[in-house]
């Protein structure tokens, strides 16, 4: 799992949340943590490997997609170098792989796509898709394509989400295919093209929400151990 840098107590520090981790662990796979790296060594990294996750953070540097930086943007281009490497790589090998949040959005951008900038400035009339809300409050709907390898993983082809996100997915690569949004058509799911590669990327943040009552996103978590050959 990808993981960022970050000035803690005066010192760069690698940091993740523990969701993600325990997340993992609880259907009974093993979380190893990968700091933004040279690009040179994604191939050296997911040698060893059963599957990736690219977790949330910063935006995606708008030059990586050619465009100038909107204000609202705080990017970190190390980690967009590590994570866009490590997906290509990942494609190249159909390593199972889940994309949370800045994921998804990484994912989308290392394929060629765009991203929406700025959801409140670009995309006016559309929901609060960072509300301010508690990391495991449910806030909106999420509509899921009912025959797509996302509505099997969660159980469902409605379900309500967390949101923390003030970007989202603009045009998307071919590499990609839309399956799930959100009631005012922001994108909330892709999954890949190519029915080999079992990925899937998300928008909200299923690791704050497997310890609620919904079995929604404690399913994904259980499919993608089931991609990675644990569990059943």
């Amino acid at each position: 799992m990808t993981a960022t840098t970050e000035l803690i107590r005066g010192v760069p520090r690698v940091r993740v949340n523990v969701a993600y981790t325990a997340a993992l662990e609880r259907v009974g796979l093993v979380p190893l943590v990968i700091p933004p790296l040279s690009a040179a060594l994604a191939s050296v990294i997911l040698d060893g490997l059963a599957g990736l996750v690219v977790t949330g953070g910063e935006d995606v540097a708008p030059a990586r997609y050619g465009e100038p930086a909107h204000p609202t943007v705080e990017v970190h281009e190390g980690r967009d170098e590590s994570e866009i490497a490590l997906i290509i790589d990942a494609r190249r090998r159909r390593l199972p792989t889940l994309a949370i949040c800045r994921g998804i959005q990484v994912m989308n951008v290392a394929f060629g796509g765009t991203l929406v900038q700025d959801i409140p400035s670009q995309c006016p009339g559309t929901i609060d898709h960072d509300p301010g809300r508690g990391r495991d409050d449910r806030v909106h709907e999420v509509r899921v394509e009912p025959d797509s390898r996302l509505a099997g993983a969660l159980g469902a082809d409605c379900l309500t989400t967390n949101s923390f996100h003030h970007q989202a997915l603009a045009l998307v690569s071919d590499e990609l295919r839309v399956s799930a949004r959100s009631v005012d058509g922001i994108i909330e799911g892709v999954e890949a093209a190519d029915p080999a590669w079992w990925t899937l990327g998300v928008q909200w943040h299923p690791e704050e929400l497997v310890e609620t009552p919904e079995p929604w996103d404690r399913n994904l978590f259980s499919a993608f151990a089931l991609a990675l050959g644990v569990g059943r």
